[in-house]
């Protein structure tokens, strides 16, 4: 008898409709032998509708009481599968992230599992019930719930099966898969068979929504292989798993390409020892997450600093970054948020010089200048104009041949 860690996301449980689908091929799992523990996300767009009611309440929005709020979500998608499979004839209980054992730190929002106490499932799935988990969510060592940030229930679900030493963990989600490009803007983006950990999480953080980058890590942490299939089809999806597991290395596995990106740049910064960190301190005490950076050849004792971070966070970095300038005497700065990111990911880059020219050889036929670039041994990235992302994306697939991956 295999066990199984399934997790169901939003789109998967967004009517009782879906509920009844996805309960039906739960209780397939069931009727084929298997321990089945279910992690849920909440109904469709049920947090963001939760995250408006919290602002209609006017001021600030308490972590704590906004944790407390939106662990409400998947509450309310594990009652109702639970319930959907006790009519169907299977056995089932639904189970709080803190009754599952899910243990964090007391960071709300933003919580990381310390530990799983994995005996209350067991015994459950012991006694041959089906165990429904809400997933995104903890305890804090002072009791408190804690959240674990947007995707944090496929972090659940991966934790889960490392604590539970499951034989398969499956994501099912609305996509069939991990896919070379984003299909909405390449036609012909192949799905991938298998992928490695370390090019899923480099995809996950590059803006491929497919799967949470502290999920990946986990993965990778406990060498868990990870399928991520479709809900509504039951076709076979993508393995992520190590590189030695893979049945070829490719040299590029996929592009993404995320559009949350700003670019800031700081003139004539002081060449002095400990101005770097003075600057991203600031940034790291406000909460401001920093990408890339570059920083200028000197001159005249003077240089150039510019650097990228989310979107989403240039209004609070802005007042940051002016007050700086001022305390380093530097000469002004400026910003730009219609920028995007564009990526290209593979192992097989570690092993094959030239990948990096050959990406700049593909944008510069299509006219598309490269305001940044960042690299790592299976990652280049550049920042380009926003309006040119689709164009970089379908240039990029069709240079590296990724229609032709399986």
């Amino acid at each position: 008898m295999s066990l199984i860690v399934a997790k169901f996301g939003g789109s998967s449980v967004a009517s009782i409709e879906k509920i009844k689908n996805i309960a039906q091929r739960i209780k397939d799992m069931r009727d084929q032998g298997n321990n089945v523990a279910v992690v849920v996300s909440a109904m469709g767009d049920t947090t963001d509708d939760l995250i408006a009611l919290a602002k209609a309440t006017g001021g600030d929005l308490s972590g704590r009481e906004m944790d407390m709020l939106l662990a409400t979500g998947e509450q309310q998608s594990a009652a109702l599968l639970a319930l959907t499979l006790k009519n169907m004839g299977c056995d089932a209980v639904s189970l709080t992230g803190w009754q599952a054992g899910i243990m964090s730190d007391s960071t709300y929002n933003k919580a990381k599992i310390s530990d799983i106490d994995t005996n209350r499932i067991m015994a459950e799935l012991n006694n041959g019930k089906t165990v429904i988990i809400a997933g995104f969510q903890g305890i804090s060592p002072g009791g408190d719930i804690t959240t674990l940030g947007r995707g944090g229930s496929d972090t659940s679900a991966v934790a889960i099966a490392a604590g539970l030493k499951a034989d398969r963990c499956l994501i099912f989600t609305d996509v069939e898969g991990v896919f070379t490009a984003d299909p909405r803007i390449v036609p012909d983006a192949r799905k991938l068979s298998s992928i490695a950990y370390e090019e899923m999480l480099e995809m996950a953080i590059l803006g491929a929504a497919v799967m949470q980058p502290r999920a990946v890590e986990c993965a990778m942490q406990n060498n868990i292989d990870v399928e991520v299939l479709c809900s509504f089809k039951n076709n076979p999806g993508t393995i992520i798993t190590e590189v030695s597991n893979m049945e070829k290395q490719k040299v590029v596995s996929g592009v993404a390409h995320d559009y949350n990106c700003a670019k800031v740049a700081i003139f004539d910064v002081p060449d002095q020892p400990g101005i770097a960190k003075t600057l991203f301190k600031a940034l790291a005490e406000g909460g401001i997450n920093v990408d890339m950076v570059i920083q200028s050849a000197m001159r005249n004792n003077h240089n150039d600093i510019a650097f990228t971070i989310e979107r989403d966070d240039l209004s609070k970095a802005l007042p940051v970054v002016n007050e700086l300038v001022k305390k380093i005497g530097a000469s002004g700065c400026s910003f730009g948020d219609k920028v995007a990111k564009v990526s290209i990911v593979g192992a097989g880059m570690q092993t094959n010089p030239g990948v990096a020219a050959d990406m700049f050889e593909a944008l510069a036929d299509e006219d598309i200048n490269i305001h940044m670039i960042s690299t790592s041994e299976i990652r280049v990235s550049c920042i380009i104009d926003e309006e040119l992302t689709q164009k970089a994306v379908l240039a990029l697939h069709k240079k590296f041949a990724l229609s032709e991956l399986e």
